[in-house]
């Protein structure tokens, strides 16, 4: 059997150069790091006399360890609330915060313990408080290490905030937990190892601090100012011996960082009994919402609907209006569930579930803390979600284990465990494939039809929208443009912009040309609208009611309703035959046949519609961003 080696960037640098530029220039900075080191151990292993009898060693270590560990303990318990405090804000102080923060990096040591003299010195009103206790003692390693070495904790913590993903706070929020509770259980767990890397470099840098600790608080001695004094009094040779603890301790705390432990599986120890959520009588929501995010502004409203579908275009405002019935964002206006206002009750408290779009999991957690995590989830309603969704058999599984059908049924029981009246779904299928996708569908409305729930569901696919909801909203710009019944929109769209949106095939643009008969990019098609001479439309037919039979003589009365083409491309979907018909110029009609036709490709061709098939609406100049994307249609 023949075997391919993997082709990448960098087994091609090793094929020319022999050894990558990368390895090199790597190694470069390993050799410069290492030598040093080197060149210690060398000189510790052949001098006899290291420094190790000289008294007040070891104190000065245990100084320098004590301070250190107490001051990381000072800086995480108030630096990473506040990096994740400026990780969410984005106002002028916040930004004035993270430089005030950031300028003890750049400060020399030295100036930082000068400068803190003017704060806590024995003669200002701080050291005169703590009857001057503040310098040349404890206290005053601990503040110097914490001034020098806090930034690298908040800097590394606040990097890691910034990438958390925003909708895993939001989904926490909405299944009833507090701000306190989304960042001790959602964002700590999942910055966790940018915050570690910070408390390493926050504990090493405090550990070897020398020049505002020597300022400070010369006495009691740390062990870099132990180390200074042994070299300038003594020299080299009683250096070794603490150098050589140093590089221990620090070699010591990175083993430390490194460590990982497996994490718990967590499972229900035994399948606990489960309980079905209580059965409500069904419900009817409704809502008149403003809201808006920067300069977009978004205004909707919907009367007593239990199941709501709502089309638009990206940048709509579909999401926008998920987001405020759930009680996130900037908005304003009310959410009615069986007459009842939820207008009042912060978003932990209302009585929504939400999915938001893409698969929000919490990545630190099994599929069944992902279940219990709810305020109001009890193992017995997880466990009736678990079999319902059929989730049985991945409970100690954790979402990057899971497939896209598993991690959205996982979401979706997420929600349904924090028994929610009403179920907001943000393009809860679009990412995943066909298969899975027409499967959760069918789940879903068997949900829908099982239960009391209400559902608003946001969606770029028609097909879904008429699967599970009774009603439509589309939108554009923040405004609906029509609201109705599934039917009612699908058969009578109000515009072009509708049109397309709900999936319709074949639009056109047109002007009239006399009574019945309209010319469409040159070729006149018979309309059974009478509209005057000169009036600008939008038309389409959709492909089930075009028909394509062989060509044939007629004169100019039945060319209206028989139009000349070439068949340009037929596609064979299986369950039916979809084929295209070039007409004059580049107008193309797409026709769909549940039978085979007998046409090749290049083969002249007779185009007519069924009675009644024609839709013609006015030029809208509010569908005008919609033109580009009719005139491609026509040509496709």
């Amino acid at each position: 059997m023949t075997r391919f080696a993997r082709d990448t960037p960098a087994s091609h640098a090793r094929t020319h150069l022999g050894v990558s530029p990368l390895v090199v220039l790597g190694g470069l900075i390993v050799v410069y790091l290492a030598l040093p080191l080197g060149a210690f151990v060398v000189r510790f292993a052949t001098t006899p006399q290291r420094g190790f009898s000289v008294p007040g060693l070891f104190p000065s270590l245990w100084m320098s360890v004590s301070c250190a560990t107490i001051s990381l303990a000072l800086v995480t318990v108030l630096g990473v609330p506040l990096a994740f405090v400026l990780a969410r804000s984005h106002g002028r102080l916040a930004k004035i915060i993270g430089v005030i923060v950031q300028v003890p990096l750049a400060l020399p040591p030295l100036m930082s313990g000068i400068v803190l003299i003017y704060i806590i010195g024995p003669y200002t009103f701080l050291g005169r408080l703590f009857h001057r206790d503040l310098t040349n003692s404890r206290a005053g390693i601990i503040i110097a290490m914490t001034f020098v070495a806090a930034p690298f904790l908040i800097v590394a913590a606040r990097a890691a905030f910034v990438t958390l993903d925003q909708g895993l706070l939001d989904v926490a929020h909405t299944l009833g937990h507090s701000e306190l509770s989304r960042f001790v259980r959602v964002a700590v767990p999942i910055a966790g190892p940018s915050i570690r890397a910070g408390m390493l470099l926050t504990w090493l840098r405090a550990f070897g601090e020398y020049g505002a600790v020597v300022v400070l608080a010369y006495n009691p001695t740390s062990l870099p100012i132990y180390t200074y004094n042994q070299f300038s009094g003594v020299g080299l040779a009683t250096t070794l011996a603490p150098t050589a603890l140093a590089v221990a301790v620090a070699i010591i705390a990175v083993l430390l960082s490194r460590l990982t432990f497996a994490p718990r599986r967590h499972a229900p120890m035994a399948a606990p009994a489960t309980i079905a959520p209580p059965d409500l009588t069904t419900q009817s929501i409704s809502f008149d919402i403003a809201a808006r995010a920067g300069s977009f502004r978004l205004n909707l409203a919907h009367d007593e609907v239990s199941h709501l579908a709502v089309l638009g275009p990206s940048g709509s405002g579909k999401s926008l209006l998920l987001r405020s019935l759930a009680g996130l964002g900037d908005f304003s206006g009310d959410l009615w569930c069986n007459g009842e206002s939820f207008n009042l009750l912060r978003v932990s408290q209302r009585p929504v579930g939400y999915v938001a779009q893409g698969f929000s999991l919490f990545p630190h957690l099994s599929v069944w803390q992902q279940l219990l995590f709810p305020r109001h989830a009890t193992p017995q309603l997880a466990a009736y979600w678990c079999d319902r969704l059929q989730l049985r058999g991945l409970e100690s599984r954790r979402p990057s284990e899971l497939s896209g059908g598993q991690r959205q049924r996982v979401a979706l029981a997420q929600a349904l465990c924090n028994s929610p009246r009403v179920l907001l779904l943000d393009e809860p299928f679009s990412a995943l494939d066909s298969p899975v996708r027409q499967e959760l569908r069918r789940l879903l409305r068997r949900l829908q039809r099982e239960t009391s729930l209400s559902t608003v569901l946001v969606t770029h696919d028609p097909e879904e929208a008429t699967l599970l909801a009774e009603e439509l909203m589309v939108i554009r710009n923040g405004h609906a443009i029509q609201a109705g019944s599934v039917r009612e929109i699908f058969a009578h769209p109000a515009s072009a912009g509708v049109a397309s949106l709900v999936g319709m095939t074949n639009l056109f643009e047109a002007v009239v040309l006399s009574n019945n008969v309209i010319d469409v990019y040159g070729t006149a098609l018979f309309s059974p609208t009478v509209l005057p001479t000169g009036t600008a439309l939008h038309c389409s037919v959709r492909p089930e009611h075009v028909r394509v039979n062989r060509a044939s003589p007629t004169d100019r009365s039945t060319a209206l309703k028989a139009l000349a083409g070439t068949i340009s491309d037929i596609a064979d979907l299986g369950t039916a035959h979809l084929v295209f018909v070039t007409l004059h110029g580049d107008v193309e009609v797409q026709c769909r046949s549940m039978t085979p036709l007998s046409f090749t490709v290049g083969d002249p061709c007779e185009v007519s519609f069924d009675d009644g098939g024609l839709m013609t609406w006015p030029n809208d100049h509010r569908d005008d961003h919609h033109e580009d994307s009719i005139a491609e249609t026509s040509r496709l």
